[in-house]
């Protein structure tokens, strides 16, 4: 069954990275269906049937974005507000929708990973900082799975770099 990777971006055309990932992505769509959200709902204004409907065809979900104020856009939090309601993502009469579903996160960090450690610049790790994510998919019985991140982009936007994250991407994705 095919992945669908939810790409939260608000400004994909100007991205460097995810519009790379997204762009990649593409080129198989025997295995991934690439939604953005930013794209589909410019409003704002979220069809909550059509996104459930979209993730009971998958069994495989991974949150694509760049780490903004340390955690994601604010738009997957409201996506997460507003689709994963109760009586469909959790609650005794659910069915748990997303439940044993493997869910992944994968993220742009600008910054080197060393400045997301104790007693460095962030202080915190990135696993530290996802963990909301982490505690939602349990709570929704989702398959959480360790996430994928690629950093430094702030510091070395060369085409080279870029390129070296895609076949990482790839291999992260396909072995969920």
């Amino acid at each position: 069954m095919k992945t669908l990777v939810i790409v939260t971006h608000p400004d994909i055309k100007n991205s460097i990275i995810n519009k790379r990932w997204v762009e990649e992505l593409k080129k198989y769509p025997d295995e991934f269906t690439v939604h953005d959200i930013h794209a589909l709902y410019p409003d704002g204004k979220i069809n909550v049937q059509a996104e459930q409907a979209l993730v009971e065809q998958h069994a495989q979900l991974v949150f694509q974005f760049p780490v903004y104020w340390f955690s994601s856009p604010g738009f997957l939090k409201t996506w997460f507000d507003d689709v994963l309601l109760h009586g469909w993502a959790y609650g005794s009469k659910s069915g748990y929708k997303l439940g044993g579903k493997k869910v992944a996160l994968a993220m742009t960090a600008g910054v080197d990973e060393k400045e997301y450690r104790p007693n460095e610049r962030y202080k915190y790790t990135l696993e530290q900082l996802t963990r909301p994510f982490e505690i939602t998919f349990a709570y929704v019985k989702a398959d959480y799975r360790p996430f994928f991140a690629y950093y430094g982009i702030e510091y070395n936007s060369s085409a080279a770099w870029v390129e070296q994250s895609v076949p990482q991407y790839l291999s992260f994705l396909r072995k969920l």
